[in-house]
């Protein structure tokens, strides 16, 4: 016997609820992973709510790392007793073992840990695509970041400050911007206080950003736009604040012709060759030192709701962790 959080109804944390199951053989294609971490994210919070519809009753998660156990017919990807990490659907990753294509799975290096396997995947090659796929940032950029004190955040500064760019990003106290200071924003903007446009405009001297990695949504959509200068790339990656309202496209005309791009990490790893490539890209930068995780939160894995509490009540900062 196992056990696992699941949901049969979408609502508050407390629809969460740990369960007992009897784990099935896995099938042809598929891994069973015994998980010795499972990495929290805000998009399990649009799962758990239904913003993000799924049938139920249904598991959670997307992000874990642990051991193969038993592989199915036809799995040539990983065998058993390897380490591995994964990201990506199905959902699931709230359990202590569980099944899942062989091909979403990827070998963790011996220098990375299962902790930081399960912080890193999701937040990590969020990152990656981000900065070296939608918009891939240059020596000499500035960017901009909302939430720059999260898992994404953080991780995003310390890249884009590898790859020689110089760091806006926008937190909630001046806790949260002494965090991100420390890992590579330049010009935390503490925006309970300070308008992040005008602030923006203020320290690239009126020219604007060529891109703003967006994930708020409702409340910073619009301000975000106003922080781009002329052909500059509106990056909105998700929606801790709510769904952006339908707008007028014309403005993304009038404000400089704009791009605007809803990308999902989901169509970028669909494929193999990119979720590998993407994977040792980002274990690179880890191993070498250059973005170092952040796990600032564990809870155990029974305690998922709490932690969706805390997450949902931003009082987390840097990576969460479940442990089973």
């Amino acid at each position: 016997m196992s056990h696992a959080i699941r949901f049969h109804s979408t609502g508050a944390p407390d629809v969460l609820q740990w369960e007992v199951f009897e784990p099935a053989a896995p099938a042809a294609g598929e891994a069973r992973v015994r998980h010795h971490a499972v990495g929290l994210n805000y998009i399990d919070t649009y799962h758990r709510t239904g913003l993000y519809p799924v049938p139920l009753p249904s598991g959670i998660g997307l992000e874990g790392a642990g051991v193969v156990e038993a592989v199915g017919a036809g799995v040539t990807e990983v065998a058993v007793g390897d380490r591995v990490a994964y990201a990506g659907g199905p959902l699931g990753a709230y359990a202590e073992m569980r099944n899942i294509p062989a091909d979403r799975l990827v070998k963790l290096p011996d220098a990375i840990s299962f902790e930081q396997g399960a912080a890193m995947m999701l937040q990590g090659l969020t990152a990656q695509y981000l900065l070296r796929r939608t918009y891939r940032v240059q020596p000499g950029d500035t960017i901009l970041i909302h939430a720059a004190a999260g898992g994404v955040g953080l991780l995003v500064c310390q890249w884009a400050k590898a790859l020689g760019a110089t760091v806006i990003g926008t937190v909630g106290s001046d806790e949260k911007a002494a965090i991100a200071r420390a890992h590579g924003c330049d010009h935390p903007i503490v925006y309970t206080r300070e308008k992040f446009a005008e602030r923006v405009r203020e320290i690239t001297a009126g020219e604007g950003v060529p891109v703003v990695y967006d994930s708020i949504g409702a409340d910073t959509f619009m301000d975000s736009l106003s922080c781009l200068r002329p052909l500059g790339m509106m990056v909105l990656f998700g929606a801790a604040s709510g769904p952006v309202a339908p707008f007028d496209c014309g403005l993304l005309a009038k404000m400089g012709s704009l791009f605007l791009t809803r990308p999902t990490l989901f169509t970028y790893i669909a494929k193999r060759t990119d979720l590998v490539a993407m994977a040792a890209e980002l274990f690179e930068v880890v191993v070498s030192g250059k973005v170092r995780l952040e796990i600032n939160q564990r809870y155990a894995l029974k305690d998922a709701a709490q932690a969706h509490r805390d997450l949902e009540a931003r009082k987390t900062t840097g990576s969460t962790i479940l442990l089973p």
